[in-house]
């Protein structure tokens, strides 16, 4: 851990020491990260750090469980002997299955009906084809089964479990203009927590009375609050290296700062650590619930998906979602009277991707590009209520 600049002392170690011998863990996998995360880790920028060390440490202890599967798909089905690249006029000559409902209903079926390996068709779960289903071919809908990164990005729902990575709020910024477009959200007020001295008035006052009278003034404190949603994985992988910077200054900006993450796009979980985002997601009616209405919400994402994943129930691309992501969007912008949108992609590329204007028209317009005058743009629009 401290190789991997992770602060930890030997009081801390014969703490954790102490505890095993006791049997707090016993003898669960989960239960010992439990104990020796909350043994080592103080702060929790170093969350993803600890995750790092402990995957290499005890990689292969306990293989993850896919949950909800509905069927295993054979692993020789999904070898990748040759991956299938199209030209442009080939891949527009492709049909989709037309729809959602249709997509899910025919993996079903071929679910049923397969029996062995294919590679190179129209129509069976394989690779290297322009089957809807399986891995390194084209479809423009289908479902990417066995292909552990998008290369076309037009999957309309992923099969197999991934895993990402959080955002590092120490990231050292390469520009502290991030720092100096938020600072103008502060929205300094004078509290009665933590009084100092105000000098010049006990001079002033006690030359008046004419004994010692010792004037006190309250502290100025930041009294904005404000809740970061961020978009992770998939497309957004292309964007990390902003985003940690964004979240960095945020970090260091904004002393009443809360952050969650998600996946494409708002469903009825969110979490605060990816490593862990299949055991600790949390409903997102409890955040709802949580945080009250005065909190400044700032969402960040690439707004780049299947529509379905917007206006279908079970669109999501990763899990099967009882109500449509848009469902769960209007109630955040119902909680909360200001919330923008930062996206990372070109303002100039967004006409090219239907999701994104989705997106725009349910934020009604409050999509900013991520650069320092969009963040600058939406600061303003978020500061119109303080």
């Amino acid at each position: 851990m401290r190789q991997a600049g992770i602060p930890v002392s030997l009081r801390e170690y014969l703490t954790f020491l102490e505890a095993l011998k006791c049997g707090v863990a016993g003898y669960s996998t989960d239960n010992f990260y439990y104990l020796a995360r909350t043994s080592f880790i103080k702060d929790e920028k170093n969350l993803d750090k600890f995750d790092r060390v402990f995957g290499h440490c005890f990689k292969g202890l306990e293989a993850l469980k896919e949950e909800n599967s509905t069927a295993e798909i054979p692993e020789e089905w999904l070898r990748k002997l040759a991956e299938k690249f199209l030209t442009k006029k080939e891949m527009e000559e492709i049909e989709s299955l037309g729809g959602f409902d249709k997509l899910m209903e025919t993996l079903q079926k071929r679910l049923e009906e397969q029996k062995e390996r294919h590679q190179g068709g129209n129509k069976w779960i394989g690779t290297g084809g322009t089957s809807p289903f399986g891995a390194f071919g084209y479809n423009p809908e289908g479902i990417r089964i066995g292909q552990h990164k998008s290369r076309h990005r037009r999957a309309v729902k992923v099969w197999d479990k991934r895993e990402f990575r959080n955002l590092d709020d120490g990231v050292e910024l390469g520009t502290r203009n991030l720092k100096v477009a938020l600072k103008k959200l502060r929205h300094f007020a004078r509290t009665g927590a933590k009084d100092k001295l105000d000098l010049e008035g006990t001079i002033q006052s006690t030359a008046k009375q004419g004994y010692l009278d010792i004037q006190m003034v309250a502290e100025k404190h930041n009294a904005v609050k404000t809740l970061v949603f961020f978009d992770i994985g998939g497309s957004m992988d292309d964007h990390i290296k902003l985003c940690e910077e964004l979240f960095s200054a945020a970090r260091s900006e904004f002393k009443n700062m809360e952050y969650f993450y998600f996946h494409n796009f708002f469903y009825e979980g969110l979490w605060k650590d990816n490593a862990r985002r299949y055991q600790e997601c949390i409903p997102t009616y409890d955040i709802l619930h949580k945080y009250p209405s005065d909190y400044k919400i700032i969402i960040v994402g690439d707004a780049s998906m299947s529509p379905y994943e917007i206006i279908q129930r079970g669109g999501s691309v990763e899990h099967w979602n009882e109500e449509a992501g848009q469902v769960w969007m209007e109630r955040i912008l119902e909680t909360y009277k200001n919330v923008i949108w930062l996206n990372p992609v070109k303002e100039e590329h967004w006409n090219y991707t239907h999701s994104i204007g989705m997106v725009r028209e349910l934020m009604d317009e409050r999509m900013y590009p991520l650069t320092l005058q969009g963040l600058d743009n939406a600061v303003k629009e978020l500061t119109r209520r303080i």
